[in-house]
């Protein structure tokens, strides 16, 4: 299995997971960001992931959220699957789940918290390969598990069978644009192209998609990667020159935080600026509620044209 084994392209909002205030799962307006996603064709969804709070979730609801949205989704867009946990064994088990669901692929992590050495990935994802029959996608997220998979090791990974992507999430851009290099020929690789410069990679190496937190442009989102599809530029490097400029005032360097909470408490406020549907965190996160962090978001939704000041509350 290999890159074209898989039809993964263009943008996958990483989709967040609707609690209700209480802090229950919220299924209704779960099905409802689904319908939004795919009404501004998006061309795949990522459940269960960073933005997902798979972390607060039992395995029973990651199960029930898998369910619901590949029920929902009912192929109008690709969906993946987080299935990220402690050991092989228990992410295989949320892998094998999620595909009998109808999941066109699962992603992972290394494990949270033990900071593998590079063998002891290579061997991670070899026992997952060995105990999961569909495509899986590798997802470099330093943050979250200690570990920065680099060129060296991603080139490694990308000869496992049924490795045929990798959700790149590594701050280190330079890294990042050498393992798309490195890599491409046998997995799809998804991470920062929708920048000015990766908009100039995309021209002159190529690259297969991007897998952001949410959509907060909505339509434009797709429509970046379905103008590089058909060789015009100029939107896509409009719309890159607006990310590079909005990305700095609400997200931390590295994008692992926002400015003014948890990336997914201000995420979810965000969304709910827009109109979107997100629901509330479940704790251990917490919302954003202090008015002055709430004004400074909004107004730079305002000032990037996301917002209008009639609809600023």
């Amino acid at each position: 299995m290999n890159r074209d084994d898989v039809d993964w392209q263009g943008y996958l909002p990483a989709f967040v997971t609707p609690f209700t205030e209480a802090g229950d799962l919220d299924l209704d307006t779960l099905r409802a960001l689904v319908d939004h996603y795919a009404g501004e064709g998006m061309h795949g969804i990522v459940v269960n992931g960073t933005c997902g709070e798979w972390f607060s979730q039992t395995g029973e609801e990651r199960r029930t959220v898998a369910e619901t949205a590949v029920a929902q989704a009912a192929g109008r867009m690709r969906v993946l699957v987080g299935c990220t946990a402690y050991t092989a064994k228990e992410t295989a088990e949320f892998a094998r789940h999620a595909l009998a669901a109808g999941a066109d692929g699962v992603l992972a992590s290394p494990p949270p918290y033990a900071k593998l050495f590079p063998d002891e990935v290579i061997q991670f994802y070899r026992d997952l390969d060995a105990a999961v029959d569909g495509p899986i996608a590798v997802y470099n997220w330093p943050h979250g598990s200690g570990v920065d998979i680099g060129t060296e090791l991603a080139d490694r990974l990308a000869d496992i069978d049924q490795i045929v992507a990798i959700k790149d999430s590594t701050p280190d851009a330079d890294q990042f644009f050498e393992t798309s290099r490195r890599v491409r020929d046998r997995v799809r690789v998804f991470g920062p192209y929708m920048s000015v410069r990766g908009l100039e990679v995309l021209r002159t190496e190529g690259g297969d998609g991007t897998v952001g937190g949410g959509s907060l442009h909505g339509r434009p989102d797709p429509e970046f990667w379905e103008s590089y599809w058909r060789g015009e530029y100029e939107g896509p490097h409009a719309h890159a020159v607006a990310g590079d400029r909005l990305f700095p005032k609400l997200w931390l360097p590295g994008g692992w935080a926002g400015r003014y909470g948890a990336y997914q408490s201000q995420l979810k406020a965000l969304m709910t600026m827009l109109g979107q549907p997100a629901g509330h965190v479940r704790r251990p996160r917490l919302p954003v509620t202090d008015e002055q962090s709430l004004t400074a978001m909004r107004a730079v939704l305002v000032e990037e044209g996301l917002l209008t000041e009639a609809e600023r509350p």
